[in-house]
């Protein structure tokens, strides 16, 4: 089910905001195989370690990020792609104000 309009063009920056000392999220897309979902971090805000039984593929749209996998870090910048392996502990911080989309797919 697309929560986001379909067969249109969308400007993915423009469809979340940043709110102060917050994290932001809008869901574009779910299904039963995975979602897609956007995200907003202002800075120094994250997601604490956790896993998930999906593969999932962050792809950093502005700004940069720290991402950690299963305790080795990650220095990610605007147009940068990583993907966590699902049900390995991984974490998010805002090393300054970043926007990314997640994809989240059943492994």
């Amino acid at each position: 089910m697309s929560t986001a309009p379909t067969s249109q063009i969308l400007a993915l920056t423009e469809m979340v905001n940043y709110q102060d000392g917050a994290v932001v999220s809008r869901q574009i897309t779910k299904a039963e195989a995975g979602n897609v979902t956007l995200f907003a971090f202002d800075t120094d805000q994250g997601l604490s370690e956790h896993t998930a039984p999906f593969d999932a593929l962050v792809h950093i749209l502005e700004g940069a990020a720290l991402v950690t996998i299963s305790g080795k870090p990650f220095e990610l910048k605007a147009g940068d792609v990583i993907i966590m392996p699902a049900n390995e502990p991984h974490a998010l911080k805002a090393a300054q104000k970043f926007k990314m989309l997640l994809t989240m797919i059943r492994a």
